[in-house]
């Protein structure tokens, strides 16, 4: 159930800006390996623990050889990639894809009819937005928007059920999986580690982070920060092991000649960013509970989330908006216990 805080509660809000160790259970320096790259247009922090530098190198190297190879065929930037062939295809013919592609595409399917298409993963089709991507950032004509907006709509997204294929059915239309594609990067990184022999490892990509640990392993300690101010360090989530997932209005965005800022997260029905939530908190033990999640929340505001979160339980929610914040599930008690 959602539950408005009093004005005791502290103001809390999506966008993770640290992950480490409880500060009383620390690790050995010498036992933790940490390396950081840009994929995906964020920083990856990676950090990976075990006794054994030799098996701390490989682990690291693995984890980034898998998150690369799958940032670069889920990208929508890259002209080779498999969203450009599909795409390029759009409105003609079905094409063959890489099998976890296909499974990428059913689950963003999946979760845009769970949604009600406040996720929608065709909102590439809203193609004049940029930021911070090296273009010019303004605001488009609201006529092209109204244009591209016809060729927006999860239903036109086909995956065959036996075989991995599928097609944009209308012409014109492009995926964008930035929403839903990162978090499944972040664990394949996390699996390449646990296959390389290591059992406690995180990684922190853009606002999310997952964590692994087994038995007795201390929880990890994620920084949550207030969309509202985003420089500043509201709270903490301690986790052993799971997956904390922000989305929010500071991350990418622009502040037009209105003086209006103009971020990342568009609403599919529209093309036009999202208004009322500035950030968006979730906690999860698996990623699969909440990839999307975060985007449609603040796309269909808090209104929308008990039914939502009713068919995920264990998920655990916070929302930052004009009107106060809102908690679901165990939240408020995670951040209150520390």
């Amino acid at each position: 159930m959602l539950r408005h805080p009093t004005r005791r509660r502290l103001l809390l809000g999506g966008g993770l800006v640290m992950a480490a160790p409880l500060a009383s259970q620390a690790m050995p320096a010498a036992a933790a390996g940490h390396e950081s790259r840009v994929l995906m247009g964020t920083r990856i922090d990676l950090t990976v623990v075990d006794a054994d530098p030799a098996r701390r190198a490989a682990a690291l190297a693995a984890a980034w050889r898998r998150m690369e190879a799958d940032a670069a065929r889920w990208s929508r930037f890259r002209g080779d990639g498999e969203l450009a062939r599909l795409a390029a295809a759009a409105g003609a013919r079905a094409l063959s894809v890489d099998p976890d592609t296909a499974e990428l595409l059913r689950g963003a399917r999946r979760c845009a009819e769970a949604t009600d298409g406040c996720f929608d993963p065709t909102v590439g089709a809203y193609e004049d937005w940029h930021f911070g991507d090296g273009a010019e950032a303004r605001v488009p004509a609201a006529a092209r928007l109204a244009a591209q907006r016809r060729r927006v709509g999860f239903e036109h997204l086909e995956i065959e059920r036996d075989a991995p294929r599928a097609r944009l059915a209308r012409s014109g239309m492009r995926l964008d999986l930035g929403g839903f594609a990162k978090l499944p990067v972040l664990a394949g990184g996390l699996q390449a580690v646990q296959d390389a022999g290591i059992g406690r490892a995180m990684v922190n990509g853009g606002g999310d982070v997952l964590c692994l640990g087994q038995g007795r392993d201390p929880a990890w300690r994620i920084g949550v920060r207030d969309p509202a101010e985003p420089s500043r360090l509201r709270g903490v989530v301690a986790l052993r092991s799971g997956v904390v997932a922000s989305s929010g209005d500071y991350e990418r965005f622009f502040i037009d000649a209105q003086g209006r800022r103009q971020h990342h997260i568009l609403d599919p029905r529209s093309g036009w960013p999202t208004r009322g939530l500035h950030g968006v908190t979730l906690v999860a033990e698996q990623v699969e509970a909440v990839n999307g999640l975060g985007a449609a929340i603040m796309v269909g505001g808090v209104r929308r989330v008990q039914s939502w979160l009713a068919a995920r339980p264990g998920v655990d929610a916070l929302a930052v908006g004009d009107d106060g914040t809102w908690f679901a599930g165990r939240m408020a008690e995670r951040l209150a216990a520390l």
